[in-house]
């Protein structure tokens, strides 16, 4: 199975936003942000490769690929992309290599593993340089995720689809760390980066990072937050990052568009 499960809610003429989601993940988890939003907006959520609807799936779990299923789904649609972890950096990539198709991107708490300084004991980066089985290294990140009570509690079905999901985690993880996915210069729309004022401090120091980089690009702190705001302050991250985006966006969803690579990306 290599289909890539999504579904849309809204008007079917309105302005296009996406939800994509971090890793170990599912498009379950923009749900609430999805449906404050779906009343005026066609709102597309996604299970990215290997994760949910989207799994079991072979690969590859490369950045390329996964910009390759966000520009499939959109079917020659302009939209605004909004990501959530790890999905912070496909909606950025797919800004930077396909300018005329994403019109915006808001982005909350992206990892930056490329980056030398990004530190190697966060849950992503033990989960990158797992020597063992990638099942094991996926109930290693939930356990760390989640906490070990947490973890045993669910039920075995769950913890088996978790874990299977490791080979969809290690691999992107290892590419995300390997191979810098998007160009600062190379990114033209409007950009909301968001963090939580209780989040890790390589999460603040990561969108701080990539707002000195970005041109267009606005920072915002979400008071009270942890990583998981689309999730536990859903209506408080939409009014902070997503709308002040789609208003700068404004009308640059009406143009015609065709899909258009910017010459040498990848």
């Amino acid at each position: 199975m290599n289909q890539i499960w999504s579904e849309e809610a809204g008007p079917s003429d309105a302005p296009l936003v996406v939800l994509v989601h971090g890793t170990m993940d599912r498009s379950t988890g923009m749900l609430r942000i999805s449906r404050r939003l779906d009343d005026q907006l066609r709102v597309l959520r996604y299970d990215r490769r290997g994760y949910g609807k989207s799994s079991p799936h072979n690969g590859p779990f490369d950045m390329a690929a996964q910009v390759g299923d966000l520009i499939m789904l959109l079917a020659d649609r302009p939209a605004v992309v909004v990501g959530h972890s790890y999905g912070g950096n496909v909606a950025l990539a797919a800004a930077s290599r396909f300018p005329t198709l994403i019109r915006g991107v808001a982005v909350y708490e992206a990892p930056l593993s490329w980056e030398p300084w990004w530190p190697g004991s966060t849950a992503g980066a033990e989960a990158r340089v797992t020597t063992g089985d990638d099942s094991e290294a996926a109930e290693r990140f939930m356990r760390r995720l989640i906490s070990d009570a947490a973890w045993e509690a669910l039920p075995e079905r769950t913890r088996a689809i978790r874990r299977a999901e490791g080979a969809a985690m290690v691999g992107e993880l290892r590419d995300l760390h390997a191979h810098e996915p998007w160009l600062a210069d190379d990114i033209g729309c409007p950009v909301v980066l968001g963090y939580g004022s209780l989040a890790k401090e390589h999460h603040r120091d990561g969108m701080r990072f990539a707002h000195g980089r970005i041109p267009a690009s606005t920072l915002v702190e979400l008071l009270g937050c942890r990583h998981d705001a689309p999730m536990s302050h859903s209506e408080l991250f939409v009014t902070r990052v997503v709308e002040p985006l789609l208003r700068e966006v404004g009308g640059r969803w009406d143009d015609t568009v065709s899909v258009t690579r910017r010459a040498g990306a990848p």
